[in-house]
């Protein structure tokens, strides 16, 4: 979901709605009790509407924390197998060290990739790494031994560690709180508009409602879009990690 898209096309809506509120307020004259009833009505559906919003949000910013997270826990995985790959034999060490030198990379192209045919490289580098690293961690003919499973289980915390974060971004907001949310927008904002006190209200009266509920539609759905949002989670261990293997 592309979060300047979901800002244009709710803003426009919602004008519409608001606009469409006025039309219909233009053509009749509110009486003073059904102008209050109206009041409470609009009252009520914005604070339904703040709600859903605020809801909404803390789930955006739950997955955007759990994101944060695993790519942290993904460069604890890799910085610790890569250390415990002295555990191996030393043909069979530097190989996994080679191997996760190249897997990291690609680890941090994920993060960094915006593409959907980059992003189909990078899952496939790394489905091709990961067979070649299960497969280098356990040495052919090797008997088993308590280091070997050692530096068996830091693989398996690896491949893992992938997995939790491949999950993690594609965990959105459903598409059911959207259309909720839209819908309510909607028709809060027709309400909004057959309320106004001026039978031809102004220009502006009508477009701040939909101004302030699209910039909130805007800021959860940058949240919720790990690749096209503005906010997005950097490789910060992964790439601290890199440095460190291969300080310049």
């Amino acid at each position: 979901m592309r979060p300047l898209l979901v800002f244009s096309f709710s803003f426009v809506v919602l004008w519409l709605s608001a606009r469409i509120g006025a039309e219909l307020r233009r053509r009749q004259v509110l009486e003073d009790d059904l102008r209050h009833d109206l009041d409470v009505v609009v009252a009520a559906i914005l604070t339904l509407l703040g709600l859903i919003i605020g809801f909404s949000f803390s789930m955006a910013t739950t997955r955007y924390d759990q994101r944060k997270n695993y790519e942290e826990a993904e460069a604890n995985a890799i910085g610790t197998e890569y250390v415990r790959a002295d555990l191996l034999p030393a043909a069979d060490a530097a190989r996994v060290r080679s191997l996760l030198s190249d897997y990291l990379d690609q680890r941090i192209l994920f993060y960094q990739t915006r593409n959907q045919t980059g992003l189909r490289q990078v899952n496939d580098a790394t489905a091709h790494l990961q067979a070649e690293l299960w497969s280098a961690v356990q040495p052919a003919g090797a008997p088993p031994t308590p280091l070997l499973a050692l530096a068996v289980s830091g693989m398996n915390d690896v491949l893992n560690s992938q997995g939790y974060t491949q999950a993690a971004w594609l965990n959105r907001i459903p598409t059911a709180a959207w259309i909720m949310m839209l819908g309510i927008a909607i028709f809060a904002n027709v309400m909004f508009g057959y309320g106004a006190r001026r039978a031809t209200p102004g220009v502006i009266h009508l477009v701040v409602l939909p101004l302030v509920l699209s910039i909130a539609f805007f800021l959860i759905a940058d949240i919720d879009s790990p690749r096209a949002g503005v906010i997005r989670v950097a490789p910060q261990n992964l790439m601290s990690l890199a440095q460190s293997l291969h300080p310049r």
